[in-house]
């Protein structure tokens, strides 16, 4: 297995013992992959939960940019409803497991298509 696959195990891992849901790994490898380079660097790879500036990039650059969704607040309400899914105590917060699951959120699934 290469590195991205590696990862992705992980990511699955992550779904699965920290948000209680069966990945659907077509769909994770997807979002990995829209990822880009950004999986393999440490800082850019996470996602900051209480930083508001990192949560707006989220917003701005995966919900409207990517996804097409309109601007709003259900935006960063889902926002924050997957950091809490996820466990806001939880240190590290896998960029491509938040856009999975936001992704999941909205049924946007076939962005990805």
């Amino acid at each position: 297995m290469g590195k991205r696959d590696d990862l992705i195990a992980k990511y699955a891992e992550d779904i699965k013992t920290k948000c209680g849901m069966t990945p659907d790994m077509d769909l994770l490898t997807k979002v990995t992959i829209g990822c880009g380079p950004a999986i393999y660097n440490a800082d850019a790879s996470t996602v900051a939960g209480s930083q508001p500036s990192e949560l707006e990039t989220v917003k701005n650059n995966f919900l409207v940019k990517k996804l097409g969704l309109a601007d709003g607040p259900e935006l960063m309400d889902a926002i924050n409803s997957v950091i809490d899914t996820y466990g806001r105590s939880e240190r590290t917060k896998y960029r491509a497991v938040v856009y999975y699951l936001l992704t999941k959120h909205f049924g946007k699934d076939a962005v990805y298509g």
